[in-house]
């Protein structure tokens, strides 16, 4: 699977692409639209970039948790190494260690939250020029697809290649919709 940016000026032109995708086979969990503008994404009935998902949360959280690692194992060693554990047993070295990791981890997440997602940064100036951004996640076999209707759209420019939304997860988020759309 691979990951195909365009970026664009029109929602309606992002929209007609959308449904020309969906019509052609390509579901709606993947194809997302990156925009400042969200009341004309939500407008246009477009599959919107999550808002957590905008942001560096996930990557931010991530290495919290290695920098909280190296901190716990820090912790753990300096109480081995110095023998308060023959004085204090190793409950205080053990709660001490997870709150050091809880730290860590939350700490990265507050810093991840306030920049822009790592594959995102690139559309920085397109996204503050008003601009919208087109990702479509599609597999080998989708790709004529993808080109034929991106050809019709001369509004659009490709930006760029980058990895995916992980398969599993775009196949969840297909059973979920089809589940939810069958629910009573």
């Amino acid at each position: 699977m691979k990951r195909h940016y365009y970026v664009g000026t029109d929602l309606k032109e992002m929209s007609d692409v959308e449904s020309e995708l969906e019509s052609a086979g390509i579901s709606t969990p993947q194809i997302h639209v990156l925009s400042q503008d969200d009341a004309g994404v939500e407008l246009a009935r477009l599959n919107e970039v999550e808002a957590v998902l905008k942001k560096d949360v996930v990557h931010g959280t991530a290495r919290g948790a290695l920098f909280g690692i190296l901190g716990s194992t820090a912790v753990l060693l300096f109480f081995w190494w110095s023998g308060l554990v023959q004085a204090y047993t190793w409950v205080p070295a053990i709660f001490l260690a997870v709150a050091v990791l809880g730290f860590c981890t939350w700490e990265g997440g507050l810093i991840g939250i306030q920049e822009p997602h790592t594959d995102f940064v690139r559309f920085q100036n397109d996204l503050e020029s008003g601009r919208h951004v087109l990702l479509v996640d599609v597999v080998p076999e989708q790709e004529g697809i993808l080109n034929s209707v991106v050809a019709r759209h001369p509004g659009l420019r490709m930006a760029g290649e980058g990895e995916p939304t992980p398969g599993w997860v775009i196949g969840a988020q297909r059973k979920w919709s089809r589940f939810m759309e069958l629910a009573p």
